[in-house]
Order: structure tokens, then C-alpha cells, then sequence
């Protein structure tokens, strides 16, 4: 066993020392000396404390001139390395990039960099804010130094070393290709520092970094500096989630199994609703059970973690409304944990970051609540949020002003905010279409923020105990450290251009093929390729077995397969031919009409508001959608308002009954919706349903299925007494036969994926001339300034002058449909637009998208691969115009009905675009790059330009 003691330096050296001859003194003297001649000896006088092992190993191998890879755990202390890449480019007299995701992290970290080296070294780039571009250190978001590498910046020129924070960012499918693009773009003179979580495939990704930027050194720490401890807090006790033991495996406390299987044999509510008597003693029992095992309320909760001394502590939530009603019922309760001089300090912060917002803006805020909660140490902190206000909640809660935030999962993705310990409600989540289990890995990010290294002995990660919660389901998340790196890089029309302009076709299809993305589709291949194998050697068996001896059962089989496969398909085209008629009888329904749902969710007796449009076109929530039939918005018998698909019609429906809708109905009125359906059960409640009628089975008349059933019987298979015995062996066969092919189509799939997208990419806009073979148009030319999801919808626009004599506050809401997206959706209602030019220009949008959706279908091109241009989203531009128009942020957002910080967030993405249509826009014969600038201008006002620098 080896045991390493802390002792001074000076006293172990010279221990040592004094054991060695003169010989190998000298020689430890001069490795001493060498060792201070480094830039890690100078960069390590700058810190007061000690390196750990992986930071010493990750930054003795940049000094060598390798590139590093560095998998940690949160808090353990990765930036470092980061940090030492900028001490050698300083050294060095180069200059070094640091990236991160996000604006708040890059903010964050300029202000560290501007600490340590003085305003005029460091500078910063993002979105909304460029300062000191040209300094030696320039701290930067991923996209800015994509965009850079694109245009071929001078601001290139000097670069030594990027370091990319976050670098498993890019498993994200929304924004992940920009890290591969900058890792495989950068010149080979760059060395790349990458920081990343940790992640179980990092040598896989160090293999690929290895093959694209040169010799990668990778380093993996799975060591916490600060060790985390599991609880589950069960009504008033806090059991401990593994068993105190010796070794590695660690087992559940059988104290809480035991809850568990209690709890699990405790009758339900429904069981004693049975009438299922129990006895006295059944009772007590229960009663001294629930006595303990209640999941405690959220102010009990922060109660308990106070007197325990656990915080500060973030608690995890998986919706922003239930954080700010977490933090209104600590309120309502009464909760304080800040002292008077604390509560000074918090109010004196917030009024100093708070200065420049208006106070008629304040109250349209919750300013004053926000307030109230801030001073009593309790905060919400989420993406609805007013920038402004989270950043001083981070800071409050970095400063030991705030103890208890209550927050989404966005924040384990963030800034550094890490705290004593952390809570979680519950183990599910809101996944966008259904609630799920998180996985181990948003497990360990989650719990990852607890323990605050140099300041914590130890954290703690405590779930809330909830009904048929499983300890050993618990223990498995905590436990498993499985946390993939997942490429989601796809090219895109923007890529496509920039590449072509830069390398020509030829050579970008190369670099593409060079991505992370398919290296790790070639390594998948091999292991199909086996089961291919595998695969054919059953065959052969598989064959033996169903040998006949009267005749050749392939035969045999092959004809009852396209017996069954015939009546499959009468059968599909019968349900298709219904479908058909039902479509066309909604397109008879109008307004007013009572008519009978006859299957779904929404099953039963409804009132059509508006019968929706023929198949084609519909008005919905993202603008115009594209639907195979109508789809009529109805209010139910149960007061909803919903607007049902074609899916809800298997057969086809007429109207029962006529009724006036009232024109005061407001259908998102409670009230309104409560009436309207009295009426319609008062009218329509006794009519039964239409009951469909059977129609005589195509099969019984089909000439194919008759002549399949006569060769069956006569085939001499047919009369074999073993044939049910070769039929299953011989469906066994075909079963199998189908699984290789699909394996085979993988492997053909999966090979040079990420070419072939390209391809198809470069072949449409051949067909809309933005390439002509190497050569990149004039329209091309403009594409290749439009970064986004709809950057061809973009530059289509601008080519057929679709915002041509627009006023700015128009072209801002035409822009917003380029870039928002509703977080739910919400098909009941459609949105308002502004009227008049921006209404005509929004439509024309939105056919120019229907004209190249068609395209891309043309081309292969799908965005369930991720590719290609999402429909526009109108949901935001009549928010965006109201803005720009200069009505006030009170009127603005009640009429958008969201909250301020996401509000803030679509109009600098808005403002983000609109700096991009200024770019591109031509500048003979067109008034929109100056209409663009203007609307600039009337977006960047208020709130959206509050936005602060470290």
C-alpha cells in the first residue's frame, strides 16, 4: 500500500537530498533548475495553491507542443489548463482565443482574464458585445470564431492557441456542428486546448482529435476534489443512499430499501375505496409509516438543509413556473437566511446592477418581489429570466448573499455556480414530448455543482423521496458514469458555400469526411459487419430446416408471403379510401356545426369554431403549415379548445346539429369556454352517434388474392404433413433474410454519410444558382453571410426582394419569424400579425419556405437527419413589432404573453440577424440593409440593452 503525506517541500527535498551521492545531488539539482526555467514553474507562482496531477500532466504536455484533451468532473478545476494556454501565448508573444458556449460563461471569464492581465490585454466578442477585439487574449463565444474562420479575419493572424471550454457541447443537436467546424477549420499552426465533462468515450474523441489537429495528448480524471455524498430525504429523516463499507461496490442502505418495499406494500387510496377493511394494528402500522415517509415541502426542505448546515443549495426543478412558486411559498412561509447587515449588502448590489432599467420597467419585472426574495437569501433562477437579473443572482449566490436557488436544468449546463449542495425534486423530466427518467449522465451534471472546492469538506446530492421511488433505480444513476460524446454535426447551405468559396467541392467533401460525426459512423461499422456474418452462417441452418421432401418450400412460402403481403395492402388502401371520404366531408363542415369526434383524446360531442382550410395550407401557430387535410378547431363537450388532425377522422362525420356562436366568445376565456359547452350538451347531449356502416372487403373480389389461394393448394408443399413445422423455419428464414439486408443498408448508409448530405446539399443550390461547380455567385456570396437555421430562407428572401420598401419595424417582424420558436406547441390559436406590408411580406415568406421545403424533398434533403429549413414561426412578430414601434414593455408583453428573459433572448437573436441582413443585403437599387441598420436601432432599447460585462 502506498501512502502519500502532505510535508513541506523544503524539508522532504532536503531529507532526500542528504540520502544521495554527490553525483546524483548534482543531477537533481540541475533537473531542478530545468524544471524552474519553464513556463509551468512561472505559471504556478501566479496561484496559491498546488496543481493537482492532471492539471500538472495536461500542462506539461502543452509546453511540449501537443494539443490536450482534458475529460474532468465539474469544480475539479479544468480551466487551469486553459488559463496555462494563455500564460505560453502571452510567453510566447502569440496570440490565444478562448471560446465557450455561451454569452454569460464568456462574460464571466473575460472578467477573471481582466483580473489576472489588465483590461488592455484581454478582449471580448460575443453576440452583443465586442470589446478590444484585437488584444492578445480574446475570450469569445464558439460561434464568433466560426464565423471568423469563414471570412478568413485578420484577427487570425498571431493565433497560437484556442481554448474550447465546454467542448462536449458538441453533442448539442442545435448548436454542436460549430465545434467541429472550428476543431477541423483551424489552421494546423493553432494548438487546441480542449476542456470537457466527463465523458465515458473520451479516448474515442481523443483518437479523432488525434487524426484531424495532430498529436493530442488526453487526459481523464474521474477524481472529484471535493467528494459528493447521496441522500434521500424522507419526511423528517435524511437516510443516506449507499451503506458505509470498504471497496468499490457499494450497496444500498438497507434502511431505505426497507422504506421502499413498506411503501410498496402500504394499500393505496383506490384499495381502501374498495372497501377493503383493515385492522387496528394495520393502522397504527400506517400511521407511524407516514409519519415518516411524506416527501417534505419545498420550504421544510431548505428548513432542513439550513439546520443541517447544507447550504447554499440549488435545487433543481424542471419547470420555470414551479421555481418562482418555490421561491413565493419560502416567502409565504415565512423563510429568512440573511441577517440584517446581509440583507444590506444584497439591496445595496441589486440597486447598483438595476440603475439603468426605468422604474416603470421595475414593476412590469416583479422587480420588488424579486427583491423581497433576493434579501432573504432566496432566488429563482431560469431562461425566462431578465439577463440582468440572473446574473445578480449568480453573483449573490457566489458571494454567500444567496443560499437557496431554485433552478432549471439549464443552469448545470452554465456559469460557475457551484454550491454546498444540491437538491432534486424529482428524478423525471419534461423531455418536449413526453416525461422521462433523466439519465445518468444529466444525473451527474446535475449533482455535479455540489461541494465548492477550497471551500467544502464535502458535498451533497439529496433527492426528495417520492411515491414507488426505486433506491436501486437511484443508486444505478449515481452510480453509472456512462456520458457519451455524441456528434450531431450536419453540413448546412451556409457551411456549403463558405467551404466550396474557401477549398472548392473536392477538397470541402474531404474535410467533411473528416468530421467526428463520421468517425464515429466508420467505427459502428464494424461491429455490424460482424452481425452480417453472424447472420449469414444462420441462413445456411435455417435453410436445412425447412427442406421439404415433396417440392421446393422456398417456392412454397414465397407465394403464402404475397398472399399475406396482397391483403396488408387492400387492407391499407381501405383504411386510405376512408380517410379520404372522411377529409372530404370536414371540408363540407362550417363554423357552428355540432358533430361527433369519433375517436382520440378528444373523443365526443364538439362545436366547430373554425373548420380549418383544404388540404394544403392552414393558418396555424408557426404562420402557414402544410397539412393532408383540414383541421377544424373545435370546442369539446369538456370546455377545451383544440385543433384536431385528420388522425381524429378515421371515418367520415356529418353535422348533427347546427348552433350560434356567440360573437363575444373569447376561446381562451375560461368563463366564455364554460358557457358555449353548457349550451352545446343542452343542444346535442341526447343525439347518439352515427354508427358506421360495414362495407363489403375488398379481398372477396380481388382476382390476385383468388389466384394466390388456387397455386397454393395445388403446390405439392401444400399436402405435407410437417408443412406449419417448414413454414415457422422457413418464416424464420425470410425474417432473417430482411434483418441482414437492413444491417447491409446500414453499412452502405453509414459510410460516407457525411459527403453524401453534402452532395445533395451542393446539388440544390447548384439548381437555385448559388454554385456554379467551384464557383461561388453572387447570390452564394450573400448566403455565406446568413448564419442560422433558415439561412437559404434568409437569403431566398433578400433575392426575390421580399422586404423591399418594408419600414424597420416591419422587417423586425419579418426577421423574427427567422428565428424564433415556440417552446410548446400551440396549434389552438393563430397568431397575431401586424398588418398591412409586413403582413403580405410574412406570407410571401412563408411560400418561398413551401417552394424550397418542396425542393429539398427533391433533393433528399430531410430535416429529421437535421438538415435543411425548418418552417418559419409567425409567433413572435407581432411581439417584435410592437417593440420597434416604441410601445412600452408592459403593453409588449402582456399582448406576447412570455416572460421578460425570454422575450429579451428572441429580440437579440432578432437583432443578431438583422446585423447579418445589413451585411448581405445588396447595396445598388435596395433600402433594406439600411432599413435593417434602423430596425437595429428600435430593437436595442430598454431591456434588451441591458445587458452587462462581467
Amino acid at each position: 500500500m502506498i501512502v502519500l503525506l502532505s510535508v513541506g517541500t523544503g524539508t522532504l527535498e532536503s531529507t532526500m537530498t542528504e540520502d544521495l551521492s554527490p553525483a546524483e545531488r548534482y543531477a537533481a539539482a540541475r533537473r531542478r533548475a530545468a524544471e524552474q526555467a519553464t513556463a509551468l514553474a512561472s505559471f504556478r507562482e501566479m496561484y496559491d495553491f498546488g496543481l493537482d496531477p492532471f492539471q500538472i500532466e495536461a500542462c506539461q504536455a502543452l509546453e511540449a507542443g501537443k494539443g490536450v484533451l482534458v475529460a474532468a468532473p465539474t469544480g475539479s478545476g479544468k480551466t487551469i489548463v486553459g488559463e496555462f494556454a494563455v500564460h505560453l501565448a502571452l510567453r510566447q508573444g502569440k496570440k490565444c482565443f478562448y471560446t465557450t458556449p455561451i454569452k454569460a460563461l464568456s462574460n464571466q471569464k473575460y472578467a477573471d482574464l481582466c483580473r489576472r492581465y489588465g483590461d488592455g490585454m484581454v478582449g471580448l466578442l460575443t453576440g452583443d458585445n465586442s470589446i478590444n477585439p484585437d488584444a492578445a487574449v480574446v475570450v469569445m463565444t464558439t460561434e464568433v470564431l466560426r464565423n471568423m474562420l469563414y471570412a478568413g479575419s485578420q484577427t487570425l493572424i498571431g493565433l497560437g492557441y484556442v481554448v474550447m471550454d465546454e467542448v462536449h457541447y458538441l453533442s448539442d443537436r442545435f448548436r454542436g456542428a460549430v465545434w467541429e467546424e472550428v476543431i477541423i477549420h483551424l489552421p494546423e499552426s493553432v494548438t487546441l486546448v480542449s476542456l470537457s465533462a466527463t465523458v465515458s468515450n473520451a479516448e474515442e474523441f481523443g483518437d479523432w482529435l488525434d487524426t484531424v489537429r495532430g498529436d493530442t495528448e488526453v487526459i481523464v480524471s474521474e477524481h472529484r476534489p471535493v467528494p459528493l455524498f447521496q441522500h434521500v430525504l424522507a419526511g423528517r429523516r435524511m437516510y443516506d443512499l449507499f451503506e458505509e463499507g470498504e471497496g468499490h461496490k457499494k450497496a444500498v442502505n438497507p434502511d431505505l430499501a426497507r422504506l421502499a418495499r413498506m411503501e410498496a406494500q402500504r394499500p393505496s387510496f383506490q384499495d381502501r375505496r374498495r372497501g377493503r377493511a383493515m385492522r387496528e394494528a394495520d393502522r397504527e402500522r400506517e400511521r407511524r409509516q407516514r409519519s415518516r415517509v411524506w416527501t417534505p415541502g419545498r420550504p421544510e426542505v431548505i428548513e432542513r438543509l439550513d439546520a443541517e448546515g447544507l447550504l447554499p443549495a440549488i435545487t433543481f426543478i424542471f419547470s420555470r413556473a414551479a421555481c418562482e412558486a418555490a421561491v413565493q411559498q419560502c416567502l409565504y412561509a415565512g423563510l429568512r437566511l440573511n441577517d440584517d447587515e446581509a440583507r444590506e449588502k444584497v439591496r445595496a448590489l441589486v440597486e447598483e446592477r438595476t440603475s439603468s432599467i426605468p422604474p416603470e420597467d421595475l414593476h412590469v419585472l416583479g422587480y420588488y418581489e424579486w427583491l423581497e426574495g433576493l434579501e432573504r437569501g432566496i432566488a429563482a433562477h431560469h431562461a425566462g429570466m431578465l439577463p440582468t437579473f440572473k446574473e445578480v443572482v449568480e453573483e449573490l449566490f457566489v458571494r454567500g448573499l444567496v443560499k437557496a436557488v431554485f433552478a432549471t436544468e439549464t443552469l448545470a449546463l452554465g456559469i460557475n455556480m457551484p454550491a454546498r449542495s444540491v437538491v432534486l425534486e424529482k428524478l423525471v423530466k419534461w423531455n418536449g414530448e413526453q416525461h422521462a427518467d433523466i439519465t445518468p449522465g444529466e444525473y451527474t451534471q446535475l449533482t455535479g455543482r455540489a461541494g465548492r472546492r477550497g471551500i467544502d469538506v464535502e458535498g451533497h446530492a439529496v433527492v426528495l423521496w417520492q411515491r414507488a421511488m426505486s433506491p436501486e433505480h437511484l443508486a444505478g444513476l449515481a452510480g453509472t458514469r456512462t456520458y457519451p460524446l455524441r456528434s450531431s454535426f450536419k453540413p448546412s447551405y451556409n457551411m456549403a458555400v463558405n467551404l466550396v468559396d474557401q477549398f472548392g467541392r473536392h477538397r470541402s467533401r474531404e474535410l467533411l469526411e473528416t468530421s467526428f460525426a463520421q468517425f464515429q459512423a466508420d467505427k459502428s461499422v464494424v461491429g455490424i459487419s460482424r452481425q452480417v456474418q453472424r447472420n449469414e452462417e444462420g441462413l445456411a441452418g435455417y435453410k436445412e430446416s425447412m427442406t421439404c421432401h415433396l417440392g421446393d418450400f422456398e417456392e412454397y412460402a414465397q407465394l403464402r408471403r404475397e398472399l399475406k403481403d396482397r391483403e396488408t395492402e387492400l387492407a391499407r388502401q381501405g383504411v386510405s379510401q376512408r380517410r379520404a371520404e372522411a377529409a372530404v366531408a370536414l371540408e363540407k363542415l362550417k363554423p357552428g356545426d355540432v358533430i361527433h369526434v369519433p375517436t382520440g383524446k378528444y373523443a365526443g360531442l364538439a362545436l366547430v369554431l373554425d373548420p380549418g382550410l383544404p388540404a394544403g395550407r392552414s393558418n396555424g401557430h408557426r404562420g402557414f403549415e402544410q397539412h393532408d387535410g383540414p383541421r377544424p378547431l373545435v370546442l369539446t363537450a369538456e370546455r377545451q379548445v383544440k385543433r384536431l388532425a385528420s388522425i381524429d377522422f378515421p371515418v367520415p362525420v356529418e353535422a348533427l346539429e347546427r348552433m350560434r356562436i356567440p360573437k363575444s366568445f373569447n376561446p381562451r376565456s375560461p368563463q366564455s369556454r364554460r358557457d358555449l359547452a353548457s349550451a352545446l350538451r343542452t343542444k346535442a347531449g341526447h343525439i347518439p352517434p352515427e354508427r358506421a356502416r360495414k362495407k363489403r372487403s375488398q379481398a372477396a373480389d380481388d382476382r390476385e388474392i383468388a389466384r394466390l389461394r388456387t397455386a397454393i393448394r395445388a403446390h405439392p408443399c401444400h399436402g405435407c404433413n410437417d408443412r406449419e413445422d417448414h413454414a415457422r423455419w422457413a418464416e424464420r428464414y425470410h425474417r432473417l433474410i430482411r434483418d441482414t439486408s437492413q444491417l447491409e443498408r446500414r453499412i452502405e448508409g453509414r459510410t460516407n454519410t457525411i459527403a453524401r448530405t453534402f452532395d445533395r446539399i451542393v446539388a440544390l443550390l447548384t439548381e437555385l444558382d448559388y454554385l456554379r461547380g467551384d464557383e461561388v455567385t453572387e447570390h452564394g456570396k450573400r448566403l455565406a453571410r446568413l448564419y442560422g437555421e433558415l439561412d437559404l430562407l434568409a437569403s431566398e428572401c433578400l433575392r426575390a426582394g421580399v422586404w423591399e420598401g418594408l419600414g424597420p419595424a416591419e422587417l423586425a417582424a419579418c426577421v423574427s419569424a427567422l428565428v424564433y420558436e415556440a417552446r410548446v406547441g400551440d396549434d389552438a390559436m393563430a397568431p397575431k400579425l401586424p398588418s398591412g406590408k409586413a403582413k403580405a411580406a410574412l406570407g410571401e415568406m412563408v411560400r418561398i419556405w413551401g417552394r424550397l421545403d418542396a425542393l429539398e424533398e427533391e433533393f433528399r434533403i430531410t430535416q429529421t437527419e437535421g438538415v435543411g429549413q425548418r418552417e418559419p414561426d409567425l409567433g413572435f412578430a407581432w411581439a417584435a413589432y410592437m417593440w420597434a414601434t416604441g410601445l412600452g414593455l408592459d403593453e409588449v408583453l402582456r399582448e406576447a404573453e412570455m416572460p421578460a428573459g425570454d422575450f429579451v433572448r428572441w429580440c437579440k437573436q432578432v437583432i443578431d440577424v438583422l446585423g447579418q441582413i445589413s451585411a448581405a443585403a445588396p447595396v445598388a437599387g435596395s433600402d433594406v440593409a439600411k432599413t435593417a441598420r434602423k430596425a437595429v436601432d428600435l430593437v436595442l432599447r430598454g431591456v434588451v440593452a441591458y445587458s452587462s460585462v462581467g
